[in-house]
């Protein structure tokens, strides 16, 4: 079983910084983590892993001491109780744009009587090598729940959805957040950088951590000075993507 350490540096209002990852590969999540990123969130969203590659990635990350976190491909409890027992430290789960959603997805993540996660002996609870009840109470303390808002349904509700127990981060989507309010792509339109404002203010009002993406360090330096504490830097492609441009940008001009 295990201790979520990002999740208890959330609780204590600390500021996390992970990047996500898209491909299938544990030598990519242990050169991430050793390159000193805190979390990584696994992408079944827009990766192509499956569950049965996804276990290898988890098994990399706790190798190397950074906590794993799953973005499931949407809200089905099939998904979320199966990326939750093969070990993943926390579910990050895209477009929830209603309170009722979020309850759902709440309820799903956990166990009686926190919620209605089935239960089994899976990965997770150290495949029946340790007691129920220490399993149940554990797994219900420690995962982490965090809640995209990335479309303009779901900032109209976002008040509902952040007030829901077991949610426990409202990450904000600027991508996907831009296309639903008509400007895709256009990151630094006041209207984008409103809607996030919003969901900063509303999420430390039900005290909850605020999450969001940014493409860079710099980005990330001005988020962390807002309040933001769940902090998504690039993926691993587009950072092999800089750093490769980086230093053939070097080569070439010498």
């Amino acid at each position: 079983m295990f201790t979520n350490e990002l999740k208890n540096k959330l609780n204590q209002g600390g500021t996390a910084i992970g990047t996500f990852v898209t491909c299938n590969s544990p030598d990519i999540v242990e050169v991430l983590a050793l390159s000193g990123f805190e979390f990584l969130v696994i992408d079944i969203e827009h990766g192509y892993m499956s569950v049965e590659s996804v276990v290898h990635l988890i098994r990399a990350a706790e190798a190397r001491n950074i906590t794993p976190i799953v973005r499931v491909s949407d809200t089905s409890e099939t998904n979320i109780l199966r990326a939750l027992d093969i070990g993943t430290h926390g579910i990050q789960i895209p477009q929830i744009n209603t309170k009722e959603v979020a309850q759902q997805v709440a309820n799903y993540s956990k166990y009686y009587p926190a919620g209605i996660r089935g239960l089994a002996m899976p990965r997770a609870a150290d495949y029946g090598m340790v007691k129920l009840q220490d399993y149940i109470k554990k797994a219900n303390d420690e995962t982490l729940v965090v809640a995209h808002c990335e479309s303009k349904e779901g900032l109209d509700n976002l008040d509902a959805i952040a007030s829901t127990p077991g949610i426990d981060v409202i990450f904000a989507g600027p991508l996907d957040l831009s296309q639903s309010l008509g400007i895709p792509g256009e990151f630094n339109h006041p209207k984008l950088e409103e809607a996030i404002s919003k969901i900063l203010e509303i999420a430390r009002a039900h005290g909850k951590a605020a999450g969001i993406f940014v493409p860079d360090g710099d980005q990330a330096k001005i988020r962390i000075k807002q309040g933001f504490q769940y902090i998504t830097l690039g993926l691993d492609l587009t950072l092999l993507a800089k750093a490769a441009s980086h230093e053939l940008n070097k080569l070439k001009k010498n």
